[in-house]
């Protein structure tokens, strides 16, 4: 649920040919090189990937395959070094620095393993702290509309504690509504599960499935590759390349525990 007009940055692009939609995230060429005393290190090397709204997109791949970097792209966090990027119909590779921030915040949602939740702001801040930033929900609907999203999430009645206060697993929904705070077409996760038990990881992985079932693009890095059961796709990365990508077969995984598969995202 959302408020207001959104203020989009993103830029006009011609009509396209076909009736086919445009994907949601396109990596066109993308070359990712870093400079080193020695020589360029090349973290990511010409990837060509594309997912479209509804797709839960696992990104796989050992240690140093280009994972992180690759989402780093994708959220602008990081520069192409050659190389496109188009993410929500805005051609990321050609924002310039001063618009990057207000785009990243209106378009695209981040999930991190670490939460990144502040301190000294209590759950329900946390979520808003987004609109304020971004001014995409009236002052007066902001606590409403984070109070609805920690609802969806399922965490409503830890609103007003501290971050500490909460398990991983609860710290963690908090950082997705968040991420959710301004309505993003692109969700974007870094090892979400990594700081996570097994069991609290599959509750998380079975509500980024709910998310992207319920129309948005999911990106997710991961060491874990056993995610068959949630994903639509399995992309496996190996010294920058894409060396697999391969359709799966979501929803064969039983119900989490504490599911919120009835609750609306």
């Amino acid at each position: 649920m959302m408020f207001g007009t959104r203020q989009d940055v993103q830029e006009p692009r011609p009509a396209a040919a076909t009736d086919r939609p445009a994907p949601a995230i396109s990596v066109q060429n993308a070359v990712k090189a870093y400079a080193t005393p020695g020589a360029d290190v090349v973290a990511v090397a010409g990837i060509d990937l594309e997912v479209a709204a509804g797709e839960f997109v696992a990104v796989v791949g050992r240690s140093g395959s280009g994972k992180t970097t690759l989402v780093n792209l994708v959220a602008g966090i990081d520069r192409l070094t050659s190389g496109r990027v188009v993410v929500a119909g805005t051609d990321v590779s050609a924002l310039p620095e001063s618009r990057l921030a207000a785009w990243r915040g209106r378009d695209v949602g981040l999930v991190f393993q670490f939460f990144q939740l502040l301190p000294t702001l209590t759950v329900i801040e946390n979520v808003m702290l987004p609109m304020d930033l971004c001014r995409t929900v009236p002052p007066r609907h902001r606590r409403a509309v984070a109070a609805d999203l920690l609802a969806q999430v399922g965490i409503a009645d830890h609103a007003d504690k501290l971050p500490a206060t909460l398990s991983g697993g609860q710290q963690q929904r908090a950082a997705i509504a968040r991420a959710l705070a301004n309505d993003p077409p692109i969700l974007l996760a870094d090892e979400p599960t990594g700081n996570l038990d097994s069991a609290t990881g599959v509750e998380v992985l079975d509500l980024f499935r709910q998310l992207a079932a319920r129309g948005r693009a999911v990106l997710m890095v991961t060491h874990e590759r056993d995610v068959s059961a949630w994903v639509t796709r399995r992309v496996t990365l190996d010294d920058g390349r894409v060396v697999a990508d391969e359709p799966m077969q979501p929803g064969s995984a039983p119900a989490a525990a504490g599911s919120i598969e009835s609750t609306r995202l």
